[in-house]
């Protein structure tokens, strides 16, 4: 159970840093009420996991969920461009990633 928030918490990492940018600097009403939300759940399904999940573990996890899901959504909006050597990055990530997972 730990795991599934802890990666539900890191997808949330993604909408509130999605949110934030959008927010115009908490100058626009709407992303900045879900940056709000998410950024709340995110850390408190972060504390969570950390119950039972190493610190460094957790963290790590939630930072690398949240960054690469972050940065394809702004590839896929085109805020940011798409590149063979971005994607070859992301991937190093995710596979760090999954790598914590499976030491634990």
């Amino acid at each position: 159970m730990p795991w599934l928030v802890l990666i539900l918490s890191g997808v949330l990492e993604a909408v509130w840093a999605t949110a934030l940018g959008r927010s115009e600097g908490f100058t626009r009403l709407w992303p900045t009420v879900v940056f709000g939300v998410a950024v709340v759940a995110s850390m408190v399904g972060l504390a969570y996991a950390m119950r039972e999940l190493p610190v460094g573990t957790s963290y790590a996890v939630w930072v690398g969920i949240g960054a690469v899901l972050t940065v394809a959504v702004a590839m896929v909006t085109g805020e940011e461009p798409v590149s063979a050597v971005r994607l070859l990055l992301l991937a190093g990530i995710i596979g760090c990633v999954a790598g914590l997972k499976a030491l634990d």
